[in-house]
């Protein structure tokens, strides 16, 4: 009696050690694969860190690698799937970001591991306390691999895992060849920029803490100095270091400063202006996409005739902006912001953007610009925030449901491969 009361217990353990891992998983491979251009901003920041500049061209493909190897494991260990490989897979994956996470809380190279994109941000010690919480599971995971059952034979098991890997590929090809059809980021369509800017009175006093040390050098040596413990003359100052040790509240959107040529800042202007202003936004325009320099021209064109604001913003040099105007054939105004900046207000290079009173009312992909008859007909309903949203819910329910049909299918053929034995 007891014993079979312990092996109650110990089955409903690994379930659901199995389930809560596997939605931990689905989740954070999921978030990502719905931004992949994000992932790899990430990924170059790493890179940055850890002096590896020579890997960011890869960052994209490492990202959607790394994501989509997630978001199956996740599926893989929800369903039941090929659940030794996937024991082995989740041991191997949570070992080695569980030391990566430590290192990133002790030494804070990158100030947010992005181990859930854009959706659910959290500090490196909190990424490293969570993968603790998680070990014990995929612990419990990986001791028990050999008690799960099998679901289908094995390579009817390898075919839904083909399908499900198929499913991640096409979703995040079309989320990076559009935008994201989920909006994680501080700029989503409907958000008042100034608003976002905004510092709560109680916040005001959480600042970034930072420690300075100085380094001096006396007789071939160099020692670490305080600012209120420095040395007398006779040392020879060599460098100032300054470390985070605490960061403090930083609103959603920061760091948002937009120039015109003159370098003079016009941020107040550009977001209280009560006109309709599309925005072309390019982070580089030396990496810019000119595929659409039509559909591009033919807007400006049209909103210069309508008396409606087209500029272009871009942290490019003006060399680089005299060129990229040459090689489209027009004569675009450019503003100049902060770069990371950009990437963030957009995932497209270049991307347009319309803002009315610090609003943010509509955004496109290069790929999937207005033409101006579609303007000129229905530029109420681009504007409409009610229209966008229901767009944007539209498509969210689209690859849900298409999820939840790849489940449902999975869970079908469980049932008839049970029913056929």
């Amino acid at each position: 009696m007891v014993i079979n009361t312990i092996s109650n217990y110990m089955k409903i353990i690994r379930i659901v050690s199995r389930l809560f891992v596997g939605l931990v998983f689905v989740f954070s491979g999921f978030v990502k694969l719905v931004d992949p251009l994000g992932s790899a901003y990430k990924f170059a920041d790493y890179f940055q860190a850890f002096h590896m500049g020579a890997m960011e061209p890869a960052a994209l493909y490492l990202s959607i690698v790394m994501s989509l190897a997630e978001f199956l494991i996740g599926v893989s260990l929800l369903i039941g799937l090929r659940m030794r490989v996937a024991a082995w897979a989740v041991l191997i994956f949570m070992s080695f970001f569980t030391v990566l996470t430590l290192f990133l809380a002790l030494y804070n190279p990158v100030t947010d591991c992005g181990c859930f994109g854009d959706a659910f941000v959290i500090t490196n010690w909190q990424t490293f306390g969570k993968n603790i919480i998680l070990m014990v599971f995929v612990i419990v995971i990986f001791w028990s691999r050999n008690k799960y059952k099998q679901m289908f034979d094995g390579v009817g098991e390898w075919f839904v895992v083909t399908g499900f890997a198929l499913f991640g590929i096409w979703f995040t090809a079309h989320c990076y060849n559009h935008l994201p059809v989920i909006d994680f980021r501080p700029y989503k369509t409907g958000t008042n920029i100034s608003e976002g800017m905004i510092i709560p009175d109680s916040q005001k006093n959480n600042v970034d803490q930072y420690k300075t040390s100085l380094f001096y050098k006396k007789n071939g040596m160099v020692k670490e100095f305080d600012i209120k413990n420095l040395p007398d003359s006779t040392w020879q100052w060599v460098e100032t270091k300054s470390n985070l040790i605490k960061e403090g509240y930083h609103p959603p959107i920061h760091n948002f400063v937009i120039s015109n040529a003159e370098g003079s800042e016009i941020t107040d202007i550009m977001l209280s202006d009560t006109g309709y202003a599309f925005y072309l936004i390019a982070y580089n325009l030396e990496k810019a996409s000119v595929e659409h320099v039509r559909e591009i021209n033919n807007i400006a064109g049209w909103c210069q005739a309508n008396n409606i604001i087209f500029k272009g913003i871009t942290s490019s040099s003006p060399k680089l902006i005299e060129h990229y105007k040459k090689s489209i054939g027009s004569n675009i105004e450019f503003y100049t912001a902060d770069e990371i900046t950009l990437k963030t207000m957009i995932r497209s290079n270049p991307g347009l953007m319309l803002i009315r009173n610090g609003t943010i009312l509509a955004m496109w992909h290069h790929n999937d610009l207005p033409n101006v008859k579609e303007l000129k007909t229905n530029l109420a309903s681009y504007v409409t925030l009610k229209h966008s949203a229901q767009i944007e819910k539209q498509k969210i329910w689209n690859f849900i449901l298409g999820f939840v049909i790849l489940i449902m299918l999975t869970l079908l053929g469980k049932f008839l491969f049970i029913k056929s034995r």
